[in-house]
């Protein structure tokens, strides 16, 4: 049957990967509804791999272009990476964060250098991957 033929082509222990692609806030808003869905779907899912590509606060964002967050870029950031490192804990997969030209608190030069963040949870640290855009990841 095609099921025997997929379990021979396969290796014993598959990965499950999900990846997604920002922008994670609706254009009208910064409330990060879509991250908190997608949140949802890696704590139901509970995927090995979670591959996340930014922009993460998009600069063509019409609030951030106009300047009205209630906080610096820098600090809208850090608040939606910690989301996110938090959010996916419990699933305990394995966090990799990619950089976008669009992520207003990052970079804009290419190659993209990973995201900067220093203050990883101790707990987090062996779980969340920063890399660099582009790069090359080798799972399992």
């Amino acid at each position: 049957t095609p099921l025997f033929h997929l379990k021979l082509l396969f290796p014993p222990e598959q990965r499950m990967v999900l990846v997604a692609c920002g922008p994670f806030t609706p254009s009208d808003g910064v409330a990060f509804e879509p991250l908190s869905d997608l949140l949802e779907v890696v704590a139901r899912d509970r995927p090995d791999v979670c591959v996340l590509f930014g922009p993460f606060l998009d600069a063509k964002h019409e609030q951030v272009e106009s300047c009205q967050l209630l906080g610096s870029f820098s600090d809208v950031f850090r608040l939606c990476l910690r989301t996110i490192i938090e959010g996916t804990r419990s699933a305990g997969s394995q966090l990799v964060l990619v950089p976008s030209l669009r992520d207003v608190s990052h970079d804009f030069v290419y190659p993209q250098p990973p995201f900067p963040f220093l203050d990883l949870p101790k707990e987090d640290r062996a779980r969340v991957l920063l890399v660099p855009e582009p790069c090359t990841l080798d799972i399992d």
